[in-house]
């Protein structure tokens, strides 16, 4: 896995979560096409089991896990993944999300891992990186843009392009 992190000079790594070991190991085994999935908890990387567990709507505690590893508080996370709080309560009490939230869930799961891989699994780095607005991305930052595809995709094309060396 060649990838060019971005290290502001002097600075520490933080200490890995066991879920990020856990993640960029399966990058580095090829585990699948979809391994950032992990943070949600879940193990089928392939593309069909993905797809039917978000069309049957994925468990609630997959987005608490992921919020605890990012180190988002919960209504950050429902912030970002465009569930009000009324509504997050309910999910919370039925215990399962629906088909579009999950599908936002993955979206943010991908977008993550992609940052902890382009910061070596640095995640307070990742984190960092995440939250703070880009001249590139219209001065939003890429957790703002992970609300949509198209900008989650904006994100990840910016990704490709730190981590060959192309900084506009």
């Amino acid at each position: 896995m060649a990838r060019h992190a971005l290290h502001t000079s002097g600075s520490n790594k933080s200490q890995k979560s066991p879920a990020i070991d856990a993640y960029l190991s399966a990058v580095r085994r090829s585990a699948g096409p979809h391994v950032y999935v992990s943070f949600l908890g879940i193990k089928a990387y392939d593309t069909s089991s993905i797809h039917e567990q978000v069309r049957r709507g994925l468990p609630f505690d997959s987005m608490e896990r992921l919020a605890r590893v990012m180190t988002l508080s919960m209504p950050t996370a429902a912030e970002i993944l465009l569930i009000p709080p009324r509504t997050l309560q309910r999910r919370k009490e039925s215990g399962r999300l629906r088909p579009d939230e999950s599908d936002r869930l993955v979206r943010l799961s991908r977008i993550y891992g992609r940052a902890v891989e382009l910061f070596e699994g640095d995640n307070d780095a990742a984190i960092h990186w995440l939250k703070s607005p880009f001249a590139a991305l219209s001065g939003a930052t890429p957790l703002q843009m992970c609300q949509t595809e198209p900008g989650s995709l904006e994100v990840e094309h910016l990704i490709g392009r730190l981590e060959h060396g192309v900084f506009s």
